[in-house]
């Protein structure tokens, strides 16, 4: 089990892809095909750096990037379509699941992620932990994407817990500098290639 940070935590905050849901493989092979279908190559090194970033944000840098022209939505759609195809083979992150069945019923948790609510919804009812979770802060709750505060304030809100009191899982830069902005404290969770046991 990851260790927690020191202090009286009353609410449990869980980002979703990489987090909860060890989706960024199936959300990279979605990607990928999904550019790839215009002729846009999608290194994995860079998506892991861009954990975080919104789905608009990463078309439009690669396509200034590749000189195309890529449709947001579009893709988007098509990405989402893809992901959706590889739920099947969605597992938990060992890691954070054992907090998640450790303090279940004890402490109020919220899942704070930047990605679509039916997104979101899809991969915790895939992983069956859906009804776990008090509160799910989505992207169309909020207009300010991590490493802005505003997700995560507006789960602790929600929870009716102060954000000292709060502390966040979370698999990427954006989440942590997110979290640190809203006073609270922070899990980092390991990348799969750093969690991955022979």
């Amino acid at each position: 089990m990851l260790p927690l940070p020191p202090g009286e935590f009353r609410a449990y905050l869980f980002d979703c892809d990489g987090t909860v849901a060890d989706s960024m493989p199936l959300h990279y092979r979605a990607w990928s095909q999904a550019v790839g279908e215009w002729g846009c190559d999608f290194p994995e090194d860079l998506f892991y750096a861009w954990g975080g970033r919104t789905v608009p944000d990463i078309i439009a840098d690669l396509n200034a990037t590749r000189g195309l022209a890529m449709p947001a939505a579009e893709v988007d759609e098509r990405r989402e379509g893809l992901y959706q195809q590889l739920l099947p083979q969605l597992t938990a992150v060992p890691e954070v699941l054992a907090h998640i069945e450790d303090a279940h019923g004890r402490i109020p948790f919220a899942v704070v992620s930047g990605g679509a609510r039916a997104s979101v919804s899809a991969s915790l009812t895939t992983l069956g932990l859906l009804d776990r979770f008090d509160l799910m802060v989505c992207a169309e709750d909020y207009t300010r994407a991590k490493p802005d505060p505003e997700a995560f304030l507006l789960a602790a809100a929600g929870l009716g817990v102060a954000p000292e009191h709060c502390v966040v899982f979370e698999d990427t830069d954006l989440g942590v500098a997110a979290a640190t902005a809203a006073g609270m404290a922070w899990v980092r969770v390991p990348p799969p290639w750093q969690r991955a046991t022979a």
